[in-house]
């Protein structure tokens, strides 16, 4: 069964050192990235899980990219029925085109925009592979290490960012929490984080963006085999914990890190120890 219109399908990280990316990805998740490109002048590298499958990719930032803006990150990808449809209506509704449509032989038709808060999201409509016209992504999954396993918003206005992006997606929104504030924030509210469905499907969050962050953005929690390990190889691969492992709702953990290039991302596992 093919994925549907609103489904996350892929993710991918954009960096200046895709031999650095591996290096430390495959030590922090697990994974082993590709250390050669997919194809010949084109600087993307596959994310590859143990069990085989596709965690997403690896894009070279190179020195025009870098000249146009583009920084280190991690990058979502929504299926849609119709990405031209699509970019209209959340032109429409406020977005900015930040990638026009474009059809990429062999993956499919592509498009990137910001929502009206700011924050960069990709819009996919798959070619599904060649002799297998039913394949969906299995990059996300609820509860799978070496997966994506949450979707995060931090937004300046939670409320238009909900009802954009379930209007353009079809998600829905059930079940909020009072987010818990730091012990070094002194004084006032976190806010709320409210919790997004795709179908019947947890697939993430919504909440305030914090006043250190910069600007409106996604952050992808990854899933990890035991969050401690994890948290060990950030610290002996170069990257930097800002924060946790803390527990969250279940009994698991999570943390909030960035990578040595400076992609920001999120780990979310049990604690084994």
């Amino acid at each position: 069964m093919r994925n549907a219109h609103g489904d996350f399908i892929w993710y991918e990280l954009m960096t200046p050192d895709p031999a650095a990316a591996k290096a430390f990805y495959d030590a922090v998740v697990g994974w082993s990235i590709s250390p050669d490109p997919v194809a010949p002048g084109l600087e993307y590298r596959m994310i590859v899980r143990s069990d085989g499958g596709n965690a997403g990719g690896v894009l070279t930032i190179d020195e025009a990219m870098a000249g146009h803006g583009a920084r280190p990150c991690w990058l979502g990808y929504v299926a849609v029925d119709d990405v031209d449809a699509t970019i209209a209506k959340a032109a429409e509704a406020g977005a900015k085109v930040l990638m026009p449509p474009w059809d990429q032989p062999g993956v499919g038709r592509l498009a990137m925009i910001a929502d009206p808060q700011g924050a960069p999201i990709y819009l996919m409509d798959p070619l599904p592979p060649e002799g297998d016209p039913d394949a969906a992504s299995d990059a996300f999954s609820v509860d799978q290490p070496q997966h994506v396993r949450w979707n995060e918003l931090a937004t300046s206005d939670p409320d238009a960012a909900l009802d954009f992006y379930i209007a353009l997606f079809g998600w829905d929104q059930q079940g909020e929490m009072d987010m818990p504030v730091p012990s070094d924030v002194e004084g006032g509210e976190m806010g709320e984080y409210r919790f997004i469905q795709d179908g019947d499907v947890g697939i993430g969050a919504v909440m305030p963006k914090p006043p250190q962050m910069p600007a409106s953005a996604w952050t992808y929690y990854i899933g990890v085999d035991d969050i401690d390990r994890a948290a060990a190889a950030i610290s002996a691969g170069g990257g930097k914990i800002f924060n946790g492992p803390m527990e969250i709702p279940g009994g698991e953990f999570a943390l909030n890190a960035l990578d040595p290039q400076q992609a920001s991302f999120g780990l979310v596992g049990p604690r084994k120890q």
